[in-house]
């Protein structure tokens, strides 16, 4: 039976993608090796794998992934409790 699945997606910088996910959203660093050009975040029971792709055009890629949460309040008060704002 499938009980989870980890998206992994495109980066164009693996500092500026650590830091968004880590600092603005609250994830943590799940990776249990640091390499240059891949990322593995996770927060609650999700992962979310990177990869590097500095070629990518953002305005021109359709990818996306959509993460549900069973506590939209509490994850809403979370990001104006740190100043969210998006990219």
């Amino acid at each position: 039976m499938l009980t989870d699945i980890n998206p992994k997606l495109p980066m164009r910088n693996k500092a500026i993608t650590k830091d968004y996910y880590i600092n603005k959203l609250g994830f943590i660093d799940a990776g249990a090796e640091d390499y240059k050009e891949y990322l593995i975040v996770e927060k609650d029971s999700i992962q979310i794998h990177f990869f590097e792709f500095k070629a990518l055009e953002p305005k021109e890629n359709y990818g996306q992934v959509y993460i549900r949460t069973n506590e939209i309040e509490n994850l809403y008060q979370n990001l104006i409790d740190k100043k969210f704002t998006h990219r």
